[in-house]
C-alpha cells in the first residue's frame, strides 16, 4: 500500500479487526442500541405532543405523510449503507484518505439527491398524498407537514450519511451523543412551535415537522464540530473538500450497491401497506390491535438492527484488512447475540403485554383480547427476522446485495401472501397474522441457503484499496 495514503491511526473509533468479538461486538451494539431507542422514543412523544396538542386529526395526517418519507428514505438509506460498507473495508486497510474519498462522494451525492427529491417533492406532495388515498379531512394538515419535511430533508440525510460513516469506522458513540442532543431538542421545541410558545411563531402541525428538522439540524452540527474537534479521519479538510463531489468510480459502486439495499427497505415498506389493507378488512377493532402491536414491534426490532449494524461494520472492515478468517465468527456470535437479546426482549413483551398494550389503546378496550393473541402468534418471529439481518449484515459487507433482495421479495410476496391466501379460507383472520411468522421463515431459509452456498465468499484472500478503487473504475467504464 502507498505510505502516502495512510494517515494517522484514528484518534476516535475502534480497530474492528483485533480483540476478542463477542465483547467487541457488543461494545459497538450498545451505543447503536441505545441511538435507535432514543430515535424511536423521539418519535414516539413528539406523536404524543401532536396528538394531545392538535387533535387525532392531525396524528392521523403526520402518519400519513410519514409514509411517504419513509418511501424516499429508503432508497437514501441504501446509497448510505453501501458507502459505509466501504468506509469500513478502508479503515480495515488503514487506508483513510480512500476512506474520506467514498465518504465524501457518499455525502455529496446523498445531499444533490435529498435537494432535488424534497424539492420535487414538495412540487407533488398534494399528488402523493391523493395517490394514498388520505382522507379529505386530513389532507392539508398531511399536506402542510409533509412540505416542511421535503423542504428540511437535506438536514436528516447528511446526519444519517455522517453516523454511518462514524460506525463504519467503528465509532458508534458519537452517533449517540448527536443523537441525544437530537431527541431532547426535538421533545422540547415541538410544543413551543406547535403552539407559539413565547416569541416563537404559532405552526400547528407544521410546526412539528420543523421542530423535528432544527432538532436533527443541531445535531449534525454538533457532530460536525465534534468530528473537526477530535480530528476523526472522515473529516474533510482543504483540497479533501473536492471529495464532495461524487467520482465516477465511488459512485458507481454507491449506486450499484445502494440500489438493491434501499430497494430492501422499500420492499418491506410495500409490503407493511399491503398488510395494513388486509387487516383494516377484518374491522376496527383489528386495526386498532394492530397499531399497538406495531408500536410495540417496533422496539423489540431494535436489537437485532444494532447487532446487524456492528456484524456489518467488523465485517468490512476485517474484509480490507484481509482477515476473512473472523468473518464466520463476527457472524455467528451476532446471531448468537441476537437470539439471546431479541429473544430475551420478546419473553419479556409477551409477559408484560397487558400493561403495555393498554398504554395504547386504553384500559378495557376491546382490541386488548385480539392484541395479545397478535402478539403470541407473532412476535416469537423477530428472532428469526434478527438472524435474517445479521446474515445479510455480513453478505452486505462482501458487496453481495442481489440475491439478498431477491430473497426478500419471494419471502414477502409469494411466501407471505401466497399463505395469506391459501390458508384464509381456512383460519379466517389467523391467517394474517399467522402470513407474518410465514414470511419471517421464508426470508430466514432462503438467506441461510445463499449465505451457506451462495457464490458470495468467492473473494482474493486480501485486495488492496488501491486494487479496489482500479477495480471499480474498470466497471464503470
Amino acid at each position: 500500500m502507498n505510505n502516502s495514503k495512510q494517515a494517522q491511526h484514528p484518534r476516535r473509533g475502534h480497530d474492528l479487526t483485533q480483540g476478542p468479538i463477542l465483547r467487541t461486538l457488543l461494545a459497538f451494539s450498545v451505543p447503536t442500541l441505545v441511538s435507535n431507542v432514543l430515535q424511536t422514543l423521539g418519535g414516539t412523544i413528539n406523536t404524543i405532543w401532536v396528538g394531545q396538542l392538535i387533535g387525532d386529526r392531525a396524528l392521523a395526517a403526520t402518519a400519513n405523510a410519514n409514509m411517504v418519507m419513509f418511501l424516499v428514505f429508503a432508497f437514501v438509506f441504501g446509497f448510505g449503507m453501501a458507502a459505509t460498507v466501504k468506509v469500513g473495508q478502508y479503515f480495515g486497510a488503514h487506508d483513510y484518505d480512500a476512506a474520506r474519498r467514498i465518504f465524501g462522494t457518499g455525502t455529496g451525492f446523498c445531499a444533490a439527491f435529498a435537494l432535488v427529491g424534497g424539492f420535487a417533492g414538495f412540487l407533488s406532495s398534494d399528488w402523493l398524498l391523493r395517490a394514498l388515498s388520505t382522507p379529505p379531512a386530513i389532507h392539508d394538515m398531511a399536506r402542510a407537514y409533509l412540505d416542511v419535511v421535503f423542504l428540511t430533508m437535506p438536514f436528516g440525510t447528511v446526519s444519517m450519511m455522517v453516523s454511518m460513516s462514524l460506525r463504519g469506522a467503528g465509532d458508534p458513540k458519537t452517533p449517540l451523543y448527536a443523537m441525544i442532543l437530537t431527541t431532547i431538542l426535538g421533545i422540547a421545541l415541538n410544543p413551543v412551535l406547535i403552539l407559539g410558545l413565547g416569541p416563537a411563531p404559532r405552526l400547528g402541525i407544521a410546526g412539528s415537522a420543523l421542530a423535528n428538522a432544527l432538532a436533527s439540524f443541531i445535531g449534525l452540527a454538533a457532530m460536525i464540530t465534534y468530528i473537526y474537534w477530535q480530528d476523526i479521519p472522515i473529516r474533510l479538510k482543504g483540497r479533501e473538500l473536492r471529495y464532495l463531489l461524487p467520482h465516477r468510480s465511488e459512485l458507481a459502486y454507491v449506486l450499484g450497491k445502494g440500489l438493491p439495499m434501499g430497494g430492501q427497505m422499500a420492499i418491506t415498506t410495500v409490503a407493511g401497506v399491503i398488510m395494513f389493507g388486509l387487516v383494516n378488512r377484518e374491522g376496527l377493532m383489528a386495526a386498532a390491535a394492530y397499531g399497538a402491536c406495531l408500536q410495540i414491534w417496533s422496539y423489540i426490532q431494535m436489537p437485532a438492527f444494532a447487532i446487524s449494524t456492528a456484524v456489518s461494520a467488523m465485517v468490512a472492515q476485517n474484509v480490507g484488512a484481509g482477515r476473512h478468517d473472523r468473518v464466520e465468527p463476527v457472524t455467528m456470535a451476532g446471531v448468537k447475540a441476537n437470539i439471546l437479546m431479541t429473544g430475551l426482549l420478546a419473553v419479556l413483551l409477551l409477559l408484560f403485554d397487558g400493561p403495555l398494550l393498554s398504554l395504547f389503546l386504553g384500559h378495557g378496550s376491546q382490541a386488548i383480547p385480539i392484541a395479545e393473541h397478535v402478539q403470541v402468534l407473532v412476535t416469537w418471529s423477530y428472532v428469526l427476522m434478527g438472524v435474517t439481518m445479521v446474515l445479510s449484515g455480513t453478505m452486505r459487507s462482501y458487496g453481495a446485495v442481489m440475491l439478498p433482495l431477491i430473497a426478500m421479495v419471494i419471502a414477502m410476496y409469494p411466501a407471505r401472501l401466497g399463505f395469506y391466501a391459501l390458508a384464509y379460507p381456512h383460519i379466517g383472520v389467523d391467517a394474517v397474522w399467522w402470513s407474518f411468522p410465514a414470511g419471517t421463515f421464508a426470508s430466514l431459509a432462503l438467506t441461510w441457503l445463499i449465505y451457506t452456498r451462495g457464490g458470495w465468499r468467492q473473494h482474493p484472500p486480501h485486495v488492496s484499496p488501491a486494487e479496489l478503487r482500479a477495480e471499480e473504475a474498470i466497471l464503470a467504464e
